[in-house]
């Protein structure tokens, strides 16, 4: 299970996920370091997917929107009414049996803790000029993914150049060429 991380945003990262099942969400607030490695979501159950879906819905609908010039107050509910939500468990750095220092959390975290960070993050990057500034679309047709273009010169174009920046480098060159045979 590939999980791509290209946005600039964990907000961003996560409206670009399909959450199918408890796996995929315990595998994507792992790598996105909301929840260390080696700490288990003992608690995570479909109830949560159901809720991180919601909420990335949300957050998808409220950028775009953002992104078109126009409101989305109802997502804007909901992502303001998650962010009140408790706060994460602290982190805290732990030693390993070698010795090493490892990020660890004081407590196991809850669904509404977790969702309260990635909608927190929603709230930061809409509500920062800066970053507002930097959000960007994907321009590849069949894509919705958003990222925040920090590229010099602002010049990014896609969400990721391997994945749909090559395919429309792709598509170009065939196009090219076909038109090439067809003189």
């Amino acid at each position: 299970m590939t999980v791509r991380f290209e946005s600039g945003r964990i907000c961003l990262d996560l409206a670009a996920q399909p959450l199918g099942d408890t796996g995929a969400l315990d595998h994507f607030l792992h790598a996105a370091g909301l929840v260390p490695a080696a700490t288990p979501l003992r608690a995570l159950d479909p109830a949560w997917v159901v809720r991180f879906r919601e909420l990335r819905d949300c957050v998808g609908e409220l950028v775009h929107a953002q992104l078109d010039g126009r409101r989305a107050d109802r997502a804007l509910e909901r992502i303001n009414a998650l962010a009140a939500a408790s706060a994460p468990p602290a982190p805290r750095a732990v030693r390993t049996e070698t010795g090493r220092l490892v990020r660890a959390l004081d407590t196991e975290p809850d669904c509404r803790a977790l969702l309260a960070a990635v909608a927190r993050d929603a709230v930061d990057l809409l509500t920062d000029p800066t970053a507002r500034a930097q959000l960007r679309r994907c321009e590849r047709d069949d894509c919705r993914r958003c990222y925040l273009d920090t590229s010099r010169g602002r010049r990014r174009r896609w969400c990721s150049s391997e994945a749909c920046g090559n395919r429309a480098r792709v598509a170009r060159h065939r196009a090219a060429r076909r038109a090439d045979a067809a003189v």
